[in-house]
């Protein structure tokens, strides 16, 4: 089944999918809390318990420099292997005897891990008495302040509030920032400190110092250590200096994979994170944006099959603008950028034209068609080959240098991309060749996201098959033995994703 599209011939030039920017004075929305970073160090605590919860307060207090005193008169293991290994920095000192008023003495801090709520606000009365802010565990109504979820990567801190309504939903916040922040940060955070008074010294304020720091930083969550090296340093100051950090560009082609966020790579994220400019193609889902860095300039290029998009060389030429002009351009594929993406053409005008270009690989989405049926594309027990191939040619039809009897071979398993509008002549290729008309196949529209829907049954049924998925949604097209057990549906009928 072919349907009426504009002719590829109605091209058109980059689209800027910026909002206009909103004008005005914004004001700053409500806070629970105000986070603050509390220098302890040297500082003395009073800490009342023995439990577990304890331990980790008083190693916590200890690792900020502090000088810890325990007040407990049992401890439970936790605490006393605390105490016998001694913690990262600071001190802990145990008192096995109840706290009292005159511990509170001179404290920067209190924190109580006490029993019952009676407890707490005596604790809390005691330490207010002395001019002490008091936090008192899983009891936030007596408390000054509270301990939040930490991403350490010391200097670099991160603290996590959720103002005490779902401590485990600060736990899951943490480790998504922790997956997305390199352990090796915190090198590049000492060796920033180790620098800046020099770099205040030789570079003058404003654009020169602000290059410096931008281009630091994005080196920290990109290159390898020995980049920070003092020969690496004095180059980016010179090149601070005469502008040319500011006029050398770069380009990452990026895959966004099938649609669903979190099938991007972390280094996908880091590279939207630290984009200028991305320049999307259409399939590209509005949630794999919402992951990019937000002063980043959003193009949409098109490159969609059977849709008017923008043409190779309109895409090409912009990529080399945007670059010339000191800018970090994510190219944003959907799926691989190296499966049917056309990629290779604009590394090479890339690199022709001496700009440096990186690829960071995707999910692709054969292997998205796999998961969503839950189904090896390459089970031994139905497949010894497995065959991606795309549909159409630049001509738009079935491409004619594909060997079909080798695709199509019964014990292979083969998928098709961009093939819906060429099933008729897909179905009849393998059938010349001799594939079964009782082959298990099936057709996936949108694979991965909310709206996909799945058609199954056999090859000879294909194009009914096909015909009934949404129109323009993208279409893979899987046939093989592989997919034989899958739920069976007639002509006519989907199966919703669940």
């Amino acid at each position: 089944m072919i349907r009426a599209s504009r002719p590829l011939s109605d091209l058109r030039k980059p689209e800027d999918s910026r909002k206009p920017k909103e004008t005005g004075p914004h004001r700053l929305g409500m806070l629970a809390k105000l986070p603050v970073f509390f220098d302890l160090r040297g500082k003395r605590v009073v800490l009342a318990g023995g439990s577990a919860g304890a331990a980790w307060k008083a190693e916590l207090l200890a690792a900020c420099g502090a000088f810890v005193e325990i007040y407990a008169e049992a401890v439970n293991d936790e605490m006393s292997a605390l105490i016998a290994r001694g913690a990262a920095d600071g001190a802990l000192v145990l008192h096995q005897r109840p706290w009292s008023i005159d511990v509170f003495a001179g404290a920067a801090m209190a924190v109580g891990d006490v029993e019952d709520h009676a407890e707490a606000k005596a604790f809390r009365c005691a330490a207010k008495a002395a001019g002490v802010p008091v936090n008192t565990v899983d009891k936030p109504e007596t408390c000054d302040f509270q301990f939040g979820s930490i991403v350490n990567r010391s200097p670099v801190v991160i603290g996590i509030s959720t103002d005490g309504a779902a401590p485990i939903l600060g736990q899951a916040i943490r480790r998504r920032i922790e997956m997305l922040i390199p352990p090796t940060l915190a090198h590049w955070a000492d060796r920033a400190q180790a620098i800046r008074e020099r770099i205040m010294r030789v570079l003058k304020p404003g654009p020169e110092r602000r290059t410096f720091w931008e281009r630091f930083s994005e080196a920290a969550f990109r290159d390898r250590m020995d980049s920070k090296s003092d020969a690496a340093i004095d180059r980016l100051i010179t090149e601070s200096r005469t502008g040319l950090a500011t006029a050398r560009g770069r380009v990452t082609l990026v895959g966004a994979g099938p649609g669903d966020a979190e099938l991007l790579t972390i280094k996908a994220v880091r590279a939207l994170q630290s984009a200028d400019v991305i320049l999307f193609d259409d399939l590209v889902s509005d949630a794999v944006l919402e992951l990019a860095r937000r002063e980043a300039r959003r193009m949409m290029v098109g490159k969609r099959g059977s849709r008017e998009s923008c043409s190779q060389s309109d895409i090409n030429a912009l990529m080399l603008k945007l670059a010339g002009q000191g800018k970090h351009v994510v190219r944003l594929k959907s799926g691989d950028p190296m499966v049917f993406g056309r990629a290779g053409e604009e590394i090479a005008a890339l690199e022709a034209a001496g700009v440096p270009v990186a690829v960071v690989p995707g999910v692709t989405s054969a292997q998205a068609m796999a998961a969503t049926v839950n189904r090896s594309l390459t089970h031994r027990d139905h497949a010894q080959s497995l065959t991606l191939l795309t549909g159409h040619s630049r001509k738009g039809e079935v491409p004619e240098t594909i060997d079909w009897a080798r695709a199509g071979a019964p014990n292979a398993t083969l998928v098709i991309y961009m093939g819906a509008r060429q099933a008729t002549g897909i179905r009849a290729r393998l059938l010349a060749e001799g594939l079964a008309r009782h082959t298990p196949a099936c057709a996936i529209a949108s694979i991965s996201r909310p709206e996909e829907q799945r058609w199954s049954g056999t090859l000879d049924a294909l194009v009914e098959g096909v015909a009934i998925l949404p129109e323009g949604a993208p279409v893979l097209i899987g046939i093989g033995t592989v997919f034989a057990d899958l739920a069976p549906c007639a002509a006519g009928t989907l199966t919703a994703a669940s």
